[in-house]
């Protein structure tokens, strides 16, 4: 009986090779992890190049993506809207001119640029200045004085702010600004405290940059052994009155945070009056938004974005969520006329059914940041694989993505993962954290791969080497 049961167990270790333990007991030892015995855990490991799935585990499960939605956006973007698409910006007026005067209106229409003078692009908006470039324009058109208004066209997109299953906690911070017609300046705004030296003491607002008129702050934050931004804003998208709760460090002469700004086009109407100004251009009138009648309106520039390629590598390099959803908007102009996104997410579903992602899976957003959304390993997979065997667009994606130390994979080990061993994209929130992508493994070939760990207890940055743990086993197994 005995030599039966060793037979049979010589039999079964020469059915899995020792990289395949390797990579088995790795995941196994995630799973029954103190941390993550309790966690939803899903995992697909693919060949490119076949059908074959590698490794799995719960595939199939619908879960939380986190910023790993950023994926189903942005490939669909390029795929849609094409790599060398630009947002356009148009400035004009209408009215007429008369002896250098313009009888009218200047205006501003917003094409849905995400980037429009934002800090990722600063080469691109700042040198020269896309705002005295557009001061510039005016002038030639022999423009000197404005007797009218300062109107801006937002009406590309709808009035929706933010997606509606986004939670209080975030809208309010930087990475919960929503986008506009006119997003600009990364729809954010800084403010800067001071701190005393004593833990538990309330801090002082030393300024606030740049300055939006009617901002209203109503200061919580307390000072803190934390050396790390523990600070929350808490604020409507339809209000200007923002409370601020939570920790900064301690003994800090300036401490700066992000809070995000839901009307962009009040500060780019007020910075725009300003650059005017200085160059001796004053407008008699206040600041509108409405819908501008194409037949009257004449264009004097056109302030182009810079290509969708670009924009999609710093959307997925940095998780920038509101390019993400200025995507989704984008895409529902394209295809139906209408900048909604509900009308996007159709349209962005739709696409990948076509390419023959199977099943259902939920998109309420194009970031990520909803609680709502739900995606498989198996799913991700299908995207992946699409990418970059049927992709014109190929290139580009795989551009986009970030490698190991570098954007959100900051945490992995570049000396484990060389060059473009590792492209892949992260996704976290509390109690989530996901990745798909691309690994070169030692065989030669690359594969995608598909993490998705939801509901877990502990450390993100725990987590994060048990993670790199079992790609290092993946790139000797496969």
């Amino acid at each position: 009986m005995k030599g039966r049961i060793f037979t049979v167990l010589i039999l079964f270790l020469h059915t899995i090779s020792p990289a395949q333990q390797n990579i088995e007991q790795v995941f196994q030892k995630l799973l029954t992890g103190s941390d993550y015995k309790n966690a939803t855990i899903g995992i697909q490991v693919s060949d490119l190049d076949s059908d074959e799935i590698l490794f799995n585990f719960d595939n199939n499960k619908l879960m939380i993506p986190a910023s790993t939605m950023k994926l189903v956006t942005s490939a669909a973007a390029l795929e849609i809207l094409g790599a060398h698409y630009r947002f356009t910006t148009k400035i004009g007026y209408t009215g007429n001119i008369n002896k250098n005067t313009l009888n009218g209106d200047l205006v501003v229409v917003g094409g849905g640029d995400p980037v429009l003078g934002s800090a990722h692009f600063r080469d691109f908006y700042e040198h020269p200045d896309f705002l005295d470039i557009w001061v510039q324009k005016i002038k030639d058109a022999g423009i000197q004085k404005i007797k009218g208004d300062l109107v801006l066209d937002v009406s590309l997109y709808d009035s929706e702010k933010i997606p509606p299953t986004w939670i209080w906690e975030d809208m309010g911070n930087y990475y919960g600004a929503g986008p506009s017609a006119l997003s600009v300046y990364d729809n954010m705004f800084r403010i800067t405290f001071s701190s005393p030296g004593k833990a538990g003491m309330p801090t002082q607002i030393v300024s606030t940059y740049p300055k939006i008129e009617g901002l209203e702050i109503q200061n919580e934050v307390l000072s803190s052994d934390e050396n790390r931004d523990l600070a929350f804003v808490f604020g409507s998208p339809l209000d200007y009155k923002r409370v601020i709760r939570g920790t900064i460090p301690k003994n800090r002469k300036s401490f700066t945070i992000k809070a995000s700004d839901q009307n962009p086009e009040k500060l780019l109407a007020a910075d725009f009056i300003s650059h005017l100004a200085k160059s001796g251009i004053f407008i008699s009138g206040g600041v509108k938004l409405k819908k501008v009648d194409g037949k009257e309106f004449q264009i004097v520039y056109i302030q182009e974005s810079p290509s969708l390629a670009e924009i999609a590598k710093v959307l997925n390099y940095e998780s920038v969520n509101l390019i993400a959803e200025h995507l989704v908007k984008q895409i529902a102009v394209q295809k139906t006329g209408e900048g909604s996104r509900e009308k996007g997410i159709a349209v962005i579903k739709q696409f990948w059914k076509s390419k023959g992602l199977e099943g259902q899976f939920f998109m309420e957003d194009g970031s990520g940041l909803s609680h709502f959304n739900a995606i498989s390993p198996g799913q991700f997979i299908s995207l992946l694989k699409y990418m970059r065997n049927q992709s014109k667009y190929s290139a580009a994606f795989l551009n986009s993505l970030p490698g190991a130390a570098n954007g959100t994979l900051y945490g992995f080990d570049a000396r484990v993962f060389e060059g473009n061993t590792l492209k892949a994209k992260s996704g976290s929130m509390t109690r989530v954290r996901c990745y798909a992508g691309y690994l070169k493994v030692d065989s030669g070939k690359t594969v995608a791969f598909s993490l998705m760990v939801n509901q877990f207890d502990g450390s993100h940055s725990k987590l994060i080497g048990e993670i790199q743990k079992l790609f290092e086993a993946a790139k000797i197994t496969f």
